[in-house]
């Protein structure tokens, strides 16, 4: 195994230390936001900020790679994500942080595809699964920590920012210094509503509210933390807990999956999501001992559910399809989680903090109706024609790059052919 990523540790090393950055910035904004006195709502469009940018780096960075190349490309993308990161220190106001909010988006997507590319171009048939799990576990070990990093000082002053903005510049050196093959141009994913309509609605529609609800609740868990009255450090491990619980039970719900109806497993999943977010809002805890472990099962439970919705779509996909339809389901993630944390953050301010979760049970309850209307009109495949559940980065990580990596991606043919 070590043999397999030799040659890939300066990339994972670049990726880990991006995905510190993104850590730190991603929790810090909502924090001193709400610290600087931001309304629930534009601590809502913060977080549609970095989707839509996140969205448009998708559908642009290719161009721009194939124009200046992948290093240079990958230079821009990490020191203007420094530099947004230390404008949000400079200048404290919701409008700007917006507008900076969407930069970073758009960098940080440009960042990940170009180091995705690169791995993506080391790996073969035989290590591709190797390196796709070990990339996974990296961004999810960076990411963590960067999150993490928020318990250990105020987030008043200046420390974040600027410890954010190193993470970013350290981000360059692997892949400047590196002597790596310039890997062929960036996929770029185009959204085809009707092929994802006609190949498998349940994914179409569920990736779309699925985008809605993790949008919401990444952008505004830690805003509902702040509301109600948990210290700092306490809210860097609630948002920790909710993505490790996702980690923790991805791969149990999705080989459960592989031996039933995909679609019975995601409304169980959402049945459980809105139980736990009924709790949450009935019983208010203010007890971080509590809220923290209910925090994490409900992450347990949103957080996996992409991954089966794109595991249901490639049931019925043809084999050299899945890069098109996982790439179209991901756009499509994309525009929910950009809607999301408006909707949540219109709900919270007109309920109180417990809107967030009022808004999440109303979504899981619309995809339970949705797939439950869907298993009337369509029989699932048989268990021998399906390709088995794999697992996924998070969401908000997610690329068309990432895409192209995972191993389901084998039977595509050639970029450019």
């Amino acid at each position: 195994m070590a043999s397999q990523l030799i040659p890939v540790a300066a990339l994972l090393l670049g990726s880990a230390f991006l995905l510190v950055a993104g850590g730190i910035h991603g929790l810090l904004l909502p924090i001193r936001g709400a610290v600087e006195g931001f309304s629930t709502t534009e601590l809502g469009l913060i977080g549609t900020g970095w989707a839509a940018g996140f969205v448009l780096g998708c559908l642009v960075v290719p161009r721009m790679v194939r124009r200046v190349g992948h290093v240079r490309s990958y230079g821009v993308m990490a020191s203007v994500a420094a530099v947004a990161i230390l404008l949000n220190l400079l200048v404290v106001s919701p409008w700007p942080w917006i507008v900076l909010r969407a930069f970073s988006g758009f960098c940080f997507a440009g960042a990940a595809m170009i180091v995705e590319s690169w791995l993506n171009e080391r790996a073969t048939r035989e290590n591709r699964g190797t390196i796709f799990s070990v990339y996974q576990m990296v961004n999810f070990a960076a990411s963590t920590v960067g999150q993490l990093l928020l318990a250990t000082a105020p987030a008043e002053g200046f420390f974040f920012f600027v410890l954010g903005a190193i993470f970013y510049c350290l981000a360059i050196l692997p892949s400047a210094l590196s002597t790596a093959q310039t890997p062929r141009p960036l996929k770029v994913s185009r959204l085809d509503l009707k092929k994802l309509m006609a190949n498998s609605p349940v994914a179409a529609v569920g990736c779309f509210i699925i985008g809605n609800v993790n949008g919401a609740f990444g952008t505004l868990g830690a805003v509902y933390a702040q509301q109600i009255g948990l210290p700092i450090a306490a809210i860097a491990f609630l948002m920790s807990g909710a993505v490790l619980g996702g980690a923790l039970t991805q791969v149990p719900l999705g080989r459960l999956s592989d031996r039933i109806d995909r679609r019975v497993v995601l409304v169980g999943v959402s049945g459980a999501a809105i139980v736990m977010g009924v709790l949450i809002s009935l019983l208010n805890p203010h007890d971080p001992y509590v809220l923290i472990p209910m925090i994490a099962l409900f992450g347990g439970m949103i957080y996996p559910m992409y991954g089966l919705t794109v595991a249901h779509a490639n049931d019925f996909a043809a084999p050299d399809e899945f890069v098109q339809i996982a790439g179209g389901l991901l756009l499509m993630s994309g525009i929910g989680t950009a809607i999301g944390p408006i909707i949540g953050a219109l709900a919270m301010e007109h309920i109180g903090p417990q809107g967030l979760f009022t808004f999440c049970s109303g979504a899981h309850l619309l995809l339970i109706a949705y797939t439950l209307y869907r298993m009337r009109r369509r029989p699932a495949p048989s268990v021998d024609a399906r390709e088995a559940f794999q697992p996924m980065p998070l969401l908000k990580n997610q690329t068309p790059e990432t895409v192209a990596l995972d191993p389901r991606a084998d039977d595509q043919p050639p970029r450019g052919a």
